[in-house]
Order: structure tokens, then C-alpha cells, then sequence
């Protein structure tokens, strides 16, 4: 209980921190009329391939002089936002009319790359007083009209029309439109002058600022994206409540059976039950335990990480294009969770051990993060040969290698060395034999591969419908902004793994099967194998062209899966345990 009581306010101070340093005040954003707010200018990108984004002024656009950077989070580096200033003067509540940026003469090499920007459907995006507001660089025209030229035209728009809202003395909402009576042919290889314009225009709305970022729920709010969201929860209720019926029926019914039998101590009825037999192997610890425990310890640390993120985002601490703050509560959570992982790895090798628990820790520190850096550094290198702005600066990864050695290792060890002083002797209702008892052969419909293909295609059908909406939130610009109907997708998630898990266990050992730890994390983190498969298809079947998004799609959909695979794993042993010493409890010692 007081691990229990130790653990959860750590959760508090975390989300206390998190809340008020998150947390937006609208007295940072008031203006009294003809204030210059800046415009910051981002990123740009082909609109199909949301990880190649590259800095704005690598297209040949008007610049600044000096180009000052923004200073940014680690959150809104690691999304790859490059804040920089821009030459557009957007005063608060001053209209202007094709307000002169710069006058341009834009050389061959110039033309050719805003060219080659507007084929592959170039995008650009800005930021007004915290609010994103994107654009098209051009636009590609079919000439029907002409016979001997390519038939194919390329504009690039000259002009960029502002809309901007406001109540009082705040900035309500902005907008961003390319006229299209402004634009250039850059058809031709030719040397082009152009002059850049823009106009502003503000108007007055009753939009309160508290909710000025619900223009942006819009898209995931409309009536038949709310219908597909509501039958994905009732399709998944349904399931649920038919395999519980499944479990109910078949296999507690039959587990009372086997139970009166055993109570009543009829030898030939006592021989039908076949995992009464494996008393004195079932607790028989597995093999390898180093690596069983960090799987334990990382589970329990990645399910806390998911129940935060939840609770911040129903605080409403993490909305949409709140910059990089998904992100930069991913670091510091995942390193101040660190002490769970220690705990929970250290705690469980204790049971068997006192010896050894060091080794346990250190592989809870390298399981998901070795992985990860070796795949971070190569889509790295990747984004740089690119010069993508995906690549992360040097700056970035010495602050994150500083956090990781100079906060989550010393925690990961702490909570290893609780987990050593609070440790306690593993107890089971059964003696363990010394020599194993042998295991019959099986047929190949109760061997792993086959239980795992079952314990993760009935709970990943169920969360389907939501994962295709996630993904098209991840990899596209549909917005996510219903965490309620994610959170009970995910702890139905959950409810099912554990209830088919413990279906699984009971006829592994009803065929007299005792090697159930693993198996046990198998079937349950199997679900993670169909969730990345389903990414596979998602992208097989989008717009996502070129080596550096396919690398990127892959690397850190696996790493997602990867860590579903740990967290659902850690759920299936945990309930499975649960569940074994309770069928073994009930049994009469003869």
C-alpha cells in the first residue's frame, strides 16, 4: 500500500507540474489597436507527405534581414516547427490593402524551385499570436487550349489575403487565402520579376478567447465522422460483451466443474482435470527472468505514460496545434516515470532473487530506448540528407541525452533500489517441484503462434475503426480532438486482452501446458503485430510518396507498436497471474 501511495503522488506532482507550465494565460495575448503582433513564417511541405517539411525561406521568398529564429520548446523541434520572422506587418486591427512585402527578380535556379514546390503540391504554414494558418505556393493548371506547348501551367501566387477575427482586445481567429487573380506563369525557364503583396482585414466576432481553438474541432465534429465514431464505440461494445458472455459460458462454467471435481476428490472424475496436475510446475519462475522484468517494468511504465497523457488531455493541457506539447510531455513523462519502471522491474526480480536485480534495471533502461535511438539516428541521417527540418539540431539531442542521463537514469535506479528495500518473497499457493514436468505435445491450433494470432485479431477488430482515425491524425490533417471515445476505445482495449488472455491461459493449462509467463505476454501484446500491420495498409493505400516519409511511417509507427506490445504484455501477464493463483488457491492440497 505504500508503494501504491508513493507511486500515485508522483502521477499528482507530474500533472501539477505539467498543468500550470502548459497551461496558456489569456492575459499574454491582449493588444491595444495598431500593435504589431508578429507573424512568425514555420515550415513548408508537400501536402501529401507530412514528415518532409523543410524551413520556409528555402523557397526563395522574401526575407527578413536579419532571419532571427524563434527560440522553441523540444516539443515543437521534435514536430519539426521552425519559427522564424517574416517581413509581413500584421498591426492589430489595422486593415490593409495590397500592402507592397518586396519586389523580387527571380532567377532561373529560383524559378525552378518554386516550380518543382507547386508539382509537388507545396503547402506553407505560418503562425499569428499562437494560431496556425496555412497556405498553397501555387497552383498547376492544365492548357486544353494549346496544341504545341507541354500543356501544363504553372502558377505561383503573388498575393496573400489575411482574415483575421478578434473580441476586444484579443485575437480571435486568422486566416490565410492566396488570391487567384494574383498570380505569375512560371512555365519557362526565364528570369521573372515579381512583386509580393498582402491584405489584412479585421472584423469583429462575439468567439470568446478561452474558446478560440474550437474552429479547429470543426473537422472531427461533423455529423458523419461522429456517426463512424459512434459506431466504432457501439462495434466495440458489442464485441466486448460477447466475449465476456464467451468466457462466461464456456470457460468459467467448465473451470466450476473442474473445481467441484477436485473438491469432491472422485479419482476418475478427477482425472479430466488436466491443470490440476501442473501444482507443482506452474510457478515455476521462467526463463530468463532479466528480460521478463524489464518487459514488467517498461509495461507499467508505459501504461502509467498513456494514463497521464489521458488525464492532461481531458484537463485540457494538450489540445490541437498546441505546439510541441504532446511531445514535450512525452520526454519529461517518460523520464519522470522512469522510477515506475525501476520499481516495478527491481520489485518483481525480488520475489525470486535478491541477487541480480541490477542487471534487470539496466535492461529496463535499454529495452525500448536502445531500439529507439538506433532508429532515431538513422531516419536522422535520413532528414538530414534531405535537410529536412525533421532532422533534429545538435542542441536538441545534447538537451535530450542530458535529461535522459541526468533524470531518468538516476530515477530508473531509484526506483530500483525501493524496489530492493521493499522487497518481498513471491508466494504461491502451490510447492514447486525441482524437475519440470513434461509437456505433452500440442496441436499446432493450441500452439503460441496460433493463441497469439487469436489474442490479438479479436481485440484489434474492436479498436480498428479508431486506429484508422488515429493514424489519419498522425499521418494526415484530420484532427483528433475526441479523447473521451480514445480513452474508453482504450480501456476496452484493455478489457479485452485481459479477458481473452485469460481464456488462453486456461486452455494452456487444461492441456497441461505450465510454460504460461510467456506465453502469457506473447498473446497479449500480439495485438501490437496487427496494429502495425494495419499501418502498413494505411500507407499502402494514402498519397505518402519518397524514401524519407516512408522511413519515417515505419520507424516510429514500430516504435509505437513496439511499446503497445510491452504495455498489453505487461496487462496479460499481470491478469494472468491474477488469475492462476486463484484457480490454484481454490484447489484442496492433498
Amino acid at each position: 500500500m505504500g508503494t501504491e501511495a508513493f507511486e500515485m503522488s508522483l502521477v499528482l506532482v507530474l500533472l501539477t507540474i505539467l498543468t500550470f507550465s502548459a497551461t496558456s494565460s489569456a492575459t499574454d495575448h491582449i493588444y491595444n489597436v495598431g500593435d504589431n503582433v508578429p507573424l512568425f513564417v514555420n515550415k513548408i511541405g508537400p501536402l501529401n507527405n507530412p514528415s518532409e517539411t523543410y524551413q520556409y525561406y528555402d523557397l526563395p521568398f522574401c526575407l527578413p534581414d536579419p532571419v532571427i529564429p524563434k527560440k522553441e520548446s523540444i516539443g515543437e523541434v521534435l514536430c519539426g516547427d521552425r519559427l522564424t520572422n517574416s517581413l509581413y506587418q500584421l498591426n492589430f486591427r489595422q486593415n490593409k490593402n495590397e500592402e507592397r512585402l518586396c519586389q523580387k527578380k527571380l532567377r532561373v535556379s529560383e524559378v525552378r524551385k518554386f516550380r518543382d514546390a507547386i508539382l509537388s503540391d507545396f503547402y506553407f504554414q505560418m503562425y499569428y499570436d499562437d494560431l496556425p494558418l496555412w497556405g498553397f505556393v501555387g497552383k498547376v493548371e492544365a492548357d486544353s487550349m494549346s496544341v504545341s506547348e507541354k500543356g501544363t501551367k504553372y502558377y505561383l501566387f503573388t498575393h496573400l489575403l489575411f482574415n483575421a477575427l478578434y473580441n476586444g482586445n484579443q485575437v480571435i481567429e486568422i486566416r490565410a487565402f492566396s488570391d487567384p487573380e494574383h498570380v505569375v506563369d512560371i512555365t519557362e525557364d526565364v528570369d521573372i520579376d515579381i512583386e509580393f503583396t498582402y491584405s489584412v482585414s479585421w472584423n469583429a466576432t462575439s468567439t470568446q478567447f478561452q474558446n478560440r481553438m474550437e474552429k479547429y474541432s470543426k473537422a472531427s465534429l461533423l455529423p458523419v465522422r461522429q456517426k463512424i465514431h459512434w459506431f466504432s464505440f457501439i462495434n466495440s461494445v458489442v464485441i466486448i460483451v460477447l466475449l465476456m458472455g464467451l468466457l462466461t459460458l464456456l470457460i468459467m462454467r467448465r473451470l466450476k466443474n473442474d473445481l467441484r471435481k477436485c473438491s469432491n476428490g472422485d479419482e476418475e472424475e478427477d482425472k479430466e482435470v488436466g491443470w490440476k496436475y501442473l501444482h507443482g510446475d506452474v510457478f515455476r519462475h521462467p526463463s530468463n527472468i532479466p528480460l521478463f522484468c524489464a518487459v514488467l517494468g517498461l509495461g507499467t511504465q508505459l501504461l502509467t505514460m498513456v494514463c497521464i497523457l489521458f488525464l492532461l488531455a481531458c484537463f485540457g493541457v494538450l489540445y490541437p496545434y498546441n505546439r510541441g506539447a504532446l511531445l514535450t510531455s512525452l520526454v519529461f513523462i517518460y523520464a519522470l516515470t522512469s522510477m515506475v519502471a525501476g520499481y516495478s522491474a527491481a520489485a518483481f526480480h525480488n520475489q525470486f532473487s535478491v541477487t541480480g536485480w541490477e542487471r534487470s534495471v539496466l535492461l529496463t533502461g535499454i529495452l525500448y530506448l536502445g531500439p529507439f535511438f538506433v532508429m532515431v539516428s538513422f531516419l536522422n541521417t535520413v532528414a538530414i540528407s534531405y535537410g529536412a527540418t525533421a532532422a533534429l539540431p545538435f542542441g536538441t539531442i545534447l538537451v535530450i541525452l542530458i535529461i535522459y542521463a541526468f533524470l531518468a537514469i538516476p530515477l530508473l535506479g531509484l526506483g530500483g533500489l525501493i524496489g530492493y528495500c521493499i522487497r518481498s518473497e513471491f508466494q504461491a499457493p502451490c510447492a514447486t517441484k525441482q524437475i519440470p514436468r513434461e509437456i505433452p505435445s500440442l496441436a499446432w491450433y493450441r500452439r503460441t503462434p496460433c493463441q497469439m494470432f487469436i489474442g490479438g485479431l479479436l481485440p484489434f477488430s474492436a479498436i480498428a475503426l479508431q486506429l484508422h482515425h488515429l493514424y489519419a491524425s498522425m499521418w494526415g490533417y484530420k484532427i483528433y480532438t475526441l479523447p473521451g471515445i480514445l480513452f474508453v476505445t482504450f480501456i476496452i482495449l484493455i478489457v479485452l486482452t485481459a479477458i481473452l488472455t485469460i481464456g488462453l491461459t486456461y486452455i494452456q493449462l487444461s492441456v497441461e501446458d505450465h510454460e504460461w509467463w510467456w506465453r502469457s505476454v506473447l498473446c497479449g501484446g500480439s495485438t501490437a503485430i496487427f496494429m502495425f500491420a494495419y499501418s502498413i495498409y494505411f500507407y499502402v493505400r494514402s498519397n505518402m510518396t519518397g524514401f524519407l516519409q516512408l522511413s519515417f511511417f515505419i520507424g516510429y509507427n514500430a516504435s509505437i507498436c513496439y511499446a503497445f506490445f510491452l504495455m498489453l504484455g505487461t496487462i496479460s501477464f499481470r491478469v494472468s497471474s491474477v488469475f492462476v493463483r486463484h484457480i490454484y488457491g481454490a484447489v484442496k492440497s492433498e
